[in-house]
């Protein structure tokens, strides 16, 4: 009698590809990610800072697995020099985007409170009047008129710290540090500086916080802290990204409004049809590139089987959202706008438990934003052509820094 053994051959992994950090212009496609794609399911890539090399998924269904799975954590990102695309990295002790459950639920509950749709929907008519009042004096100046200086930065800042509870008299340096922090221009020290002032500043106010009543982010971290829910620390490290997250706004209102004023179709669909905006909207998060390469890494926790590779205990793995809604295995012609697509299960803000805290706060905002000023300003249009738009250069949220229109 023999007995038969098989020995496990996995297939030899796919070559390192260097991905170098590109100021790409307008809202072209990164050509690095769209040859990553092509090249397969799974590929492994090596970024301009840290060490090493990381898996990187770029299918939907893998993106979902990946951002689903508990044998993928992002704790363990905060012990390891991991290939990055930030020239700085220090995570605090708090930050949600570095929490694996149950911590995860327990850090995100001293906050939730300030983003549910309930908060949203009663926030929106403050915002409205807010958002009004800039309009407001950019009809008074008359065009031309740069919409990112006058409304594209002005509106989420203004809403963000009215979310957060920011006086007015602090919102503008507040707004520098967190500029500063997300771009890659100023290299590991003008960050490093201006985490120290942003987080300075944030320890101060949750402490000043810890009796307050209001229903105001740091006024819910002061009391949570006050309670004993959450550590000092715990707090400041869950608000600074929280603060941070409304320059994404910015930008990705930027690269609508950028699209529709130069696809003639596409603004006269959303003028035509002012009912209808919301699903057009949708689409554009879904097409736009909301950042350069990719965000952050997931390590693997055991040994894991996919698309035919191991991915062994300690690897690193990124996936990329924006290649994910390029998916044409899930959206037909993933390449072209369509208004009329439906469904449309982008994967914008994320997906799983790391799925964007501010996602409903964030969409309310676009939807005014793009609303108020075709309503408001008819006959919108480039004042300078395509050409004349400047677009942000080293920084991670990819956007044009002006947006000069006349009406």
């Amino acid at each position: 009698m023999t007995q038969e053994t098989s020995t496990r051959t996995d297939p030899a992994p796919p070559p390192v590809r260097d991905w170098p950090a590109a100021d790409l212009t307008g809202t072209e496609f990164d050509p690095v990610l769209a040859e990553l794609m092509r090249e397969g399911p799974l590929t492994r890539i090596r970024l301009p800072f840290g060490e090493g090399w990381a898996w990187l998924a770029t299918r939907y269904e893998d993106v979902r697995t990946v951002t689903n799975d508990a044998r993928f954590g992002r704790a363990e990102v905060t012990r390891r020099q991991v290939t990055r695309m930030a020239p700085h990295f220090k995570p605090r002790p708090g930050s949600l985007a570095f929490a694996d459950q149950p911590e995860h639920n327990r850090l995100r509950r001293a906050v939730a409170g300030a983003f549910t749709v309930g908060a949203t929907r009663r926030l929106r008519p403050r915002a409205q009047e807010m958002l009004d009042g800039l309009v407001d004096g950019v009809l008074r100046d008359g065009p031309p008129a740069d919409l990112v200086e006058r409304v594209l930065e002005p509106f989420p800042i203004a809403v963000v710290s009215d979310v957060m509870g920011v006086p007015a008299a602090d919102r503008e340096r507040v707004h520098s540090w967190t500029r500063e922090i997300i771009s890659t221009s100023g290299g590991v020290e003008g960050a490093d500086r201006a985490k120290t002032s942003l987080y300075g500043w944030i320890t101060e106010t949750v402490r000043a916080r810890a009796d307050g009543a209001g229903e105001d982010v740091y006024t819910l971290l002061g009391r949570a802290v006050a309670r004993g829910e959450v550590a000092e620390e715990e707090a400041v490290g869950l608000a600074g990204p929280l603060q941070i997250g409304g320059e994404a706004v910015t930008h990705n209102s930027g690269q609508m409004l950028y699209l529709l004023l130069t696809r003639p179709e596409l603004m006269a669909r959303m003028r035509e049809r002012p009912g209808e905006r919301g699903p057009v909207l949708e689409e554009l998060l879904r097409w736009i590139p909301h950042r350069s390469s990719v965000g952050l890494a997931r390590i693997a926790l055991e040994d894991v089987e996919l698309r035919g590779h191991r991915i062994r205990a300690g690897d690193a793995v990124y996936v990329s959202y924006l290649a994910a809604n390029r998916d044409p295995e899930v959206f037909d012609e993933p390449d072209r706008i369509d208004p009329d697509r439906d469904p449309d299960p982008h994967l914008a803000f994320g997906n799983g438990p790391h799925h964007c805290t501010g996602a409903v706060l964030a969409r309310m905002q676009t939807e005014l934003i793009v609303g108020t000023l075709l309503d408001r300003m008819p006959g919108l249009h480039l004042a300078t052509g395509a050409d004349g738009v400047e677009w942000r250069r080293r920084t991670m949220i990819r956007g044009p820094r002006t947006l000069p229109c006349a009406w």
